[in-house]
C-alpha cells in the first residue's frame, strides 16, 4: 500500500498537477463571477482505470510501466477482497453463498470493475467549490484507499455530515445503490462528499466492483416479505440504471428508484430504458 500511495503521488506531481492547477485557476476565476456555476464544480483531478471485463491500463497515457504493473497487482488483490466481502454479506443476510457474486456477473458472466484515481490539491476557495459534490455511488462494493494525512471525506449520518478521518494502511468500504436494491434495503448506499481543503494534497484511490452492464438487478426474493411484493425497490438492467445515474448523480437516489418503478408499472414486461 505504501508503494501504491507513493507512486500515485509521484505520478500526479510529475504529470497532472500543473495541468489541473492551470485549468482550475481559470475555472475558478470564471466561477467567482457565477456562483451557480461554481457550485457545480468539483475540485479534483482524476483518471479511471478499467480492470474488468477488459483492462484499459495499457491505453492510459503518461503512466510508467512500473506503475501499470503495480496497479494491476493492487487491483487483483482488491477484486479478491470485494468478492470475499460479497460472500460475507450473503452470510449476514442468510443468502446462499455466492448469490451476490452471481447476481453481479449477469448473462455475460463478468462484473465491471475499475479504479478512479483522484487528487484533491489545495483549494484557495473552499467556500466556493466542493472537492466532490454529495452523492451516493451507483454500483456495488466500493473500496477506498485514501490519504492518511489529509482529510476531507464526509458521510451523511442522521442528517449531519460526519468526517471520515484519514487512516493509515486502511481500506474504507462503502456500498452503492445496487446493493441497496438487491438487499431490499437491508444495506443502504451512503450519501458522501469531499470537502475541499486549503492545505495539503489529498489522494484517493476508489475501486468500484459493480454488476456487469447486462446484469438484471432486483431485490433478492429471500429478502422480500409477502406484504412487500411490488414494494420499495424496482427491477432494472444495470446499464440502464447507469444511463439515468450519470444525468442525476448529484441528486437523491430515491427518484432514480421511483423512475424505474414507474416504468415497471407502465410496461410490466420491460425492464430497460428505451
Amino acid at each position: 500500500m505504501d508503494e501504491v500511495e507513493q507512486m500515485t503521488k509521484d505520478h500526479y506531481k510529475r504529470v497532472r498537477e500543473q495541468r489541473f492547477l492551470e485549468f482550475a485557476s481559470k475555472t475558478l476565476r470564471e466561477g467567482c463571477d457565477d456562483v451557480k456555476k461554481a457550485e457545480k464544480l468539483d475540485w479534483e483531478s482524476t483518471f479511471f482505470v478499467r480492470h474488468l471485463p477488459e483492462s484499459n491500463i495499457a491505453d492510459i497515457p503518461d503512466l510508467d510501466d512500473d506503475y501499470r504493473r503495480l496497479m494491476k497487482r493492487f487491483a487483483a488483490e482488491l477484486e479478491k477482497l470485494a468478492e470475499r466481502l460479497l460472500d460475507l454479506l450473503c452470510e449476514n443476510l442468510g443468502l446462499e453463498k455466492g448469490y451476490l457474486t452471481k447476481a453481479f456477473r449477469g448473462p455475460a458472466g463478468a462484473p465491471t470493475f475499475g479504479t478512479k484515481v483522484s487528487s484533491y490539491p489545495p483549494c484557495p476557495r473552499p467556500d466556493l467549490v466542493k472537492g466532490l459534490r454529495a452523492h451516493t455511488d451507483a454500483g456495488g462494493i466500493i473500496l477506498l484507499f485514501q490519504d492518511d494525512r489529509v482529510g476531507g471525506l464526509q458521510l451523511l449520518k442522521d442528517g449531519e455530515w460526519v468526517d471520515v478521518p484519514p487512516m493509515r494502511h486502511s481500506i474504507v468500504v462503502n456500498l452503492g445503490d445496487q446493493l441497496e436494491v438487491i438487499t431490499n434495503g437491508r444495506y443502504k448506499s451512503v450519501m458522501h462528499r469531499v470537502v475541499a481543503q486549503t492545505d495539503g494534497n489529498r489522494m484517493s484511490i476508489a475501486s468500484f466492483y459493480n454488476p456487469g452492464s447486462d446484469a438484471v438487478i432486483s431485490p433478492a426474493p429471500a429478502l422480500v416479505k409477502e406484504e412487500e411484493a411490488g414494494g420499495t425497490y424496482p427491477k432494472f438492467v444495470f446499464e440502464d440504471y447507469m444511463k439515468l445515474y450519470v444525468r442525476h448523480k448529484f441528486e437523491a437516489k430515491e427518484p432514480r428508484f421511483e423512475a424505474f418503478k414507474a416504468m415497471e408499472t407502465e410496461t410490466p414486461n420491460r425492464i430497460a430504458i428505451a
